[in-house]
C-alpha cells in the first residue's frame, strides 16, 4: 500500500480517517477521471458497483518479521517503518536478511478456501490478491524472477498448493467472487529498477532512464512479461489493481500533491502498451492505475479514509480490519460494529469497501479475525437486500441516517447509526425524506413484528417495537415505493 498522510487538493476532498497512529493514511485521488468507453469495461464496473464489500489481503515473507509491508527497504521512509537492529545493523545487511526471508517461508496452515467460506459468510463478493509488492517478491509463478514463492529456494515450493495465487484465484472464483490480481509497479529487487550500480535513494528508480533508456526498456519488458503471465495463466481475472503511482509518465505528476513532487525522472512504462495486452487477455477487465489519471485508472482508491461527501465517479476506499495492511503480532482489529458504520457510511456515499485481512507466516489469520467475520454475517443475513445492488440517494446523510437505493429506484433504504461503544436503538427513529416519495409499505429489517409508522411533510416517523432489542450494530429500515 502506499502509506502517506498529506493534505492534497484532489477529488478526495476531505475525508473522515478510520484509524489513527502510525498506520494511519491517506490516499491521495486523482483528478481527471475518465469513464471507460469499451461495453465490457462498463459492464463489469457497473456490476462490480453492485458488489459493495471486498476481502484485500496483503500477504508476502515480510509476515515473518511483522512489519510494514515492503517499506523498510525504502530509505525515505525509515522514519515510520523503523527497521529493526536484529534485522540488520546496516542499510544493506537489513536488505540481505530480508531477501532472506524467502529462505524460510513456509506458510504450511494456508487454506483458501477456510478464508473464502469465513469472508463470502460476512458478505463480500470479490477479492484483490497481492501477487507483487514493492519488494519484487513473487506471490505467483513468474518466469521471470527466481524471487518467487515457487522458487527451489523458497521452502513452500515443495508444497502442492505452492503457487498461492492460482489456488486464492480459482479457490474465490469457485465461490463466486470477482477476481482483482494487485500489482506493484515499482520492482525494488529489480536490478533494471534500483540498479545496483547506485544506492536507493527513495522509492523511485535510481537511475535516470533517460540517460540509461536500454535498462529502463528491460524493466518495461520485465514488467509486462509478468503481468502478461498473470492476465493469461492464471484464469478470468476481473481487476487489475497496479500500485506504485510514482510509477508514471512525469506529466501526469500533480504538483499540489507532495509525493509525487518527489519524482524527478521519467518512469513510464507504456501503460497503452500494457492496458491494451491485458484487455487482450481478459476482455473487460477493470485498470486500476492508482492516482494516475485517464483511461487506466478506471475507479478511484481512497486509502484508510471514507469521503465525507457522495463522488461523482466510481470509488472504492480501502481499509484495514486491524491497523497495518500486513501481518503485525496482536494487531488492533476494529470491532464488527466499527466495521459496520464504516461499510454503511460508505456505501451511502456511493462506494465499495476493500476490507484488508492479512495472513500470518502459517499462513492463515488471527482468530480474532474468524470471530469478526461472523459477527459481521449475523448482521448481514438480516440486512444484506439494503446493502448489495444498491446505488446512493440524497440526502445520502442527514444526523444519524444514511441512505441507499435500489439500482430500479423501487426500494429506499434507510439505516440509523450512534457510533457508541455499543449501538441501542431508540423508540422511535425520525428522518427526513422527499416530500413527493410515497411510500407504498414500510419495514425493519430483522424485525418480524408489524412496525407503526407515519410520514408527515417530508418526515417519517417509525416506532419500534420491543423486538428492537435484537438490533445489532445498526438499525435499517427498508420502504417500498
Amino acid at each position: 500500500m502506499f502509506l502517506r498522510l498529506k493534505k492534497t487538493k484532489t477529488l478526495l476532498l476531505s475525508s473522515v480517517i478510520i484509524s489513527a497512529g502510525l498506520f494511519s493514511q491517506v490516499h491521495d485521488v486523482s483528478r481527471g477521471y475518465e469513464k471507460p468507453s469499451d461495453p465490457l469495461v462498463a459492464r463489469n464496473l457497473e456490476q462490480w458497483q453492485d458488489l459493495k464489500f471486498g476481502l484485500f489481503m496483503h500477504w508476502g515473507t515480510y509476515s515473518q518479521w511483522g512489519i510494514v509491508e515492503s517499506w523498510s527497504l525504502c530509505p525515505e521512509d525509515e522514519s515510520w517503518t523503523r527497521r529493526k537492529l536484529e534485522h540488520g545493523k546496516s542499510y544493506y545487511e537489513y536488505v540481505k536478511n530480508y531477501e532472506n526471508l524467502q529462505t524460510t517461508f513456509n506458510p504450511v496452515r494456508f487454506n483458501p478456501q477456510k478464508w473464502a467460506d469465513a469472508v463470502k459468510r460476512a458478505g463480500m463478493k470479490y477479492v484483490v490478491f497481492t501477487t507483487k509488492h514493492h519488494d519484487g517478491f513473487a506471490m505467483f509463478d513468474t518466469r521471470q524472477s527466481d524471487y518467487k514463492i515457487t522458487s527451489s529456494k523458497t521452502p513452500f515450493s515443495r508444497n502442492p498448493k505452492a503457487d498461492v495465487t492460482k489456488e486464492i484465484f480459482s479457490t474465490f472464483r469457485k465461490e463466486g467472487f470477482k477476481i482483482g490480481a494487485y500489482f506493484s509497479k515499482p520492482d525494488w529487487h529489480s536490478d533494471d529498477y534500483w540498479w545496483s550500480y547506485f544506492p536507493p535513494k527513495d522509492r523511485n528508480v535510481n537511475y535516470d532512464p533517460e540517460k540509461y533508456p536500454e535498462k529502463w526498456e528491460k524493466f518495461k519488458q520485465f514488467t509486462f512479461n509478468q503481468l502478461n503471465e498473470i492476465t493469461s495463466g492464471y484464469g478470468k481475472i476481473d481487476i487489475l489493481w497496479l500500485d506504485g503511482g510514482w510509477v508514471r509518465p512525469f506529466h501526469t505528476i500533480d504538483p499540489a500533491v507532495e509525493w509525487q513532487r518527489t519524482i524527478r525522472v521519467e518512469q513510464s512504462i507504456d501503460m497503452d502498451k500494457i492496458g491494451n495486452m491485458v484487455r487482450k487477455n481478459q476482455p473487460g477487465i477493470i485498470v486500476v492505475d492508482r492516482t494516475v489519471p485517464g483511461k487506466w485508472e478506471n475507479y478511484v482508491t481512497p486509502e484508510q479514509a471514507v469521503p465525507e461527501t457522495a463522488l461523482s465517479v466510481p470509488w472504492e476506499s480501502c481499509i484495514t480490519m486491524g491497523d497495518s495492511f500486513s501481518y503485525i503480532p496482536n494487531d488492533n482489529y476494529k470491532s464488527a460494529q466499527k466495521i459496520i458504520e464504516t461499510l454503511v457510511k460508505i456505501i451511502s456515499r456511493g462506494g465499495n469497501y476493500l476490507m484488508n485481512i492479512a495472513p500470518g507466516p502459517d499462513g492463515d489469520y488471527d482468530p480474532v479475525v474468524y470471530e469478526r467475520l461472523n459477527e459481521i454475517s449475523a448482521w448481514m443475513d438480516k440486512n444484506q437486500s439494503a446493502v448489495f445492488s444498491t446505488r446512493s440517494i440524497a440526502p445520502y446523510h442527514e444526523k444519524d441516517f444514511y441512505y441507499t437505493q435500489s439500482k430500479d429506484g423501487h426500494t429506499l433504504n434507510v439505516f440509523h447509526l450512534n457510533e457508541r461503544a455499543e449501538y441501542h436503538a431508540p423508540e422511535t427513529l425520525a428522518f427526513t425524506v422527499p416530500e413527493t416519495l410515497h411510500p407504498k409499505s414500510l419495514k425493519v429489517l430483522g424485525i418480524s413484528a408489524n412496525v407503526r409508522w407515519e410520514k408527515k411533510g417530508n418526515t417519517i416517523q417509525v416506532k419500534l417495537p420491543e423486538q428492537k432489542a435484537d438490533l445489532k450494530y445498526a438499525a435499517v429500515i427498508q420502504i417500498t415505493l
